[in-house]
């Protein structure tokens, strides 16, 4: 496989679970990336806000988008540490905006931040990725499930 082809899978590899959030990319290119969901009923919480779950999910996979667009898709990352702010609360469309802002060829740092669709800061991270070679062992592989 071509590195283009490479980079290209790796861009569009789905995760499950932010299929299932309703996640969408909006945008991703030189160390940005924009990420956005719409709040259904089954994501909120017991005061009829965005879940912190749901928040948290969309800042990592912003941050985490904007760390591997730095690099062309080339390699893969894995979450760290993140740090959340929790702003307000989160209602309707939620769009999180991801940037890579410093690191070097094993570390990515970033900044997150979600606003609703009013504009208003529902959120803010800071998380730090870390870069790995593609096609890692995952915990189903280990355990022979598919």
């Amino acid at each position: 496989m071509s590195d283009a082809a490479l980079s290209q899978a790796s861009a569009e590899r789905p995760i499950p679970f932010l299929a299932w959030l309703g996640a969408r990319r909006v945008r991703v290119a030189d160390g940005e990336a924009v990420v956005a969901v719409d709040l259904v009923p089954e994501l909120l919480n017991n005061h009829g806000g965005g879940h912190g779950g749901v928040v948290m999910t969309l800042l990592d996979n912003a941050m985490a988008n904007a760390a591997l667009s730095r690099i062309g898709f080339a390699r893969e990352v894995v979450t760290i540490d993140i740090h959340v702010a929790f702003m307000s609360p989160a209602t309707g469309r939620l769009t999180a905006t991801g940037r890579a802002t410093g690191g070097g060829r094993s570390v990515c740092f970033c900044e997150a931040e979600i606003t609703d669709a009013d504009g208003r800061t529902v959120a803010r991270a800071m998380g730090t990725f870390r870069y790995r070679e593609p096609g890692g062992v995952h915990r189903n592989e280990e355990r022979g499930l598919r």
